[in-house]
């Protein structure tokens, strides 16, 4: 073979590499909506960066007429480029190429890449689009996917992992993505559940479409399976190009700084925050008040909303903002919250990224249905998280820090490295109604007019006690600010623990209660 029949087979191979299952296929992935692999890594990654290997990588196997369908790449396109400028790795599955099922060099193709992004230190997406197993290669299918899954494990905190789920994900397929630390999902198009609707019908006789078994509300709203939900791929893709803005490459490199808008719009927060403690806000707009402007990405915000958790810029770097809702369940821990909130506290603490909690909490949910749904296992998380957190601990109490909710967020005693209350704050075992029904209980039955003497109780209770100068006097509290002292208190404190150093006894890991 010369030279010009050898480059005319390379490109030939090239072409049939970069056309997938061919045009039809293609016109059929565009009629459902969905864009193709190679057209998803071409927003994903900064323009003419993205570097394909393993290209020519094809199917040994030929039974079942597997031989007839193959072609070069395998179904799925593995990689890397720049986004915002900055090395990433990537796999994009591809459904046009026998439904992007996944065999033997499917998964040794994805294998190898994650081998890549963990060798080189560098952040890694996954966009599955697959009709699972590929069922023809039998066993090699289920062996590949026990080998991303190590992976993942592996890699898991060490690098960002991100998972793009952008048609269906069934089955075994489910558990890469799970192991990832972040999981974008699309309306109408992205698909995840164990088992199919077909199998749940049969199995069980519960008649549910795709959409409702597993589509991206169930996972956005109600399993929170899903961390972040679009209308369209391409937001989707520019949602993880935001995403990977505020994150640093790998567990030892430093954060990224991005200038912003800076605003100090603090002088707002006590007409924001009411001092009556019945009364509501949103605590988007304290954190806005802070932050650099349009700079808050949050995390699951359609999930457990009795908790928001998410990425702010300050001065425009990073910080992990931990926060009660109090228009949402009085911005209580329940199961939900306390499974979000740790899970987003461990991730930051693995990349480095300070956290800063804004409490304003009540209790722990109470009733027999957090009880037996084990409140006391998931709220455990909470604890374990920010005790184990070794990254700079802020803590703001703006009103209500109550008896063990008060302990679980972050408290002075759990490892705070400094903690700052506003004047209105109102730290104790409970608020003052709750403890005078108990401890004034005797005075009031014996009293001649019941209702006055518990108003009285409640009143000289409340002066105590439901203030942060008691706390202050313990050294609980490191210093009482007034609200618009917030944003210059808290980038004080985050620039004086940016040197912090812990050394923990040596373990090979703990054993969170999950």
């Amino acid at each position: 073979m010369d030279w010009n029949e050898a480059i005319e087979e390379l490109e030939s191979r090239r072409a049939q590499a970069r056309l997938g299952g061919g045009q039809t296929a293609i016109e059929k992935q565009h009629e459902k909506g969905k864009l193709t692999a190679r057209e998803r890594l071409d927003i994903l990654f900064d323009e003419g960066t993205f570097v394909e290997i393993n290209d020519l990588a094809e199917s040994r196997i030929d039974d079942f007429g597997l031989d007839k369908k193959r072609v070069p790449g395998d179904g799925v396109i593995t990689g890397y480029g720049k986004i915002n400028g900055r090395t990433v790795f990537a796999s994009s599955e591809d459904f046009t190429v026998i439904g992007g099922s996944l065999g033997e060099y499917h998964s040794r193709k994805i294998v190898h890449i994650q081998d890549m992004a963990l060798k080189m230190k560098c952040p890694i997406v996954t966009i599955n689009d697959s009709g699972g197993a590929r069922i023809e290669e039998g066993i090699d299918s289920l062996s590949g996917y026990s080998g991303i899954f190590e992976r993942n494990t592996i890699a898991s905190g060490v690098i960002p992992q991100i998972a793009v789920i952008l048609g269906p994900c069934s089955g075994g397929a489910c558990y890469s993505p799970a192991i990832c630390d972040y999981i974008f999902v699309v309306d109408e198009i992205s698909k995840m559940f164990i088992t199919g609707p077909q199998v749940v019908k049969t199995v069980i006789g519960e008649e549910l479409s795709a959409e409702e078994l597993g589509g991206a509300i169930a996972h956005a709203e109600k399993s929170g399976v899903a961390h972040f939900l679009y209308k369209s791929e391409k937001n989707c893709l520019g949602g993880v190009r935001e995403l990977l803005s505020y994150l640093p490459d790998n567990n030892q490199a430093s954060l990224p700084v991005k200038a912003g808008r800076s605003v100090d719009q603090c002088k707002s927060l006590i007409n924001i925050v009411p001092d009556n403690k019945k009364k509501s806000y949103d605590v988007h707009d304290v954190i806005n008040a802070m932050i650099d402007r349009e700079s808050f990405f949050e995390v699951q915000k359609h999930w457990a909303k009795n908790a928001v958790v998410g990425f702010g810029r300050m001065e425009g770097n990073t910080v992990g903002f931990v926060c009660n809702q109090a228009n949402f369940k009085g911005g209580s821990l329940d199961i939900d919250a306390s499974d979000k909130m740790a899970r987003f506290i461990r991730f930051c603490d693995c990349f480095n990224i300070p956290l800063v909690s804004l409490i304003d909490v009540p209790a722990f949910l109470p009733g027999s249905e957090q009880e037996h749904n084990g409140i006391i296992r998931h709220g455990a998380k909470i604890l374990y998280a920010y005790s184990e957190a070794t990254v700079p601990k802020i803590s703001l109490i703006m009103r209500k820090a109550y008896g063990g909710a008060y302990i679980a967020m972050n408290s002075k005693h759990m490892g705070a490295d400094i903690v700052y209350a506003w004047p209105i704050a109102e730290i104790a075992v409970m608020g003052a109604e709750g403890a005078i029904n108990i401890i004034g209980r005797k005075q009031i039955q014996a009293a001649e007019n019941p209702e006055a003497k518990r108003a009285e109780l409640i009143e000289e209770y409340e002066k105590k006690f439901l203030n942060p100068y008691t706390a202050a006097k313990r050294g609980f509290v490191d210093e009482v600010i007034r609200p618009d002292e917030t944003k210059v208190k808290i980038l004080a404190a985050l620039d004086v623990l940016k040197t912090k150093n812990i050394v923990r006894p040596y373990k090979k890991h703990g054993n969170i209660p999950l």
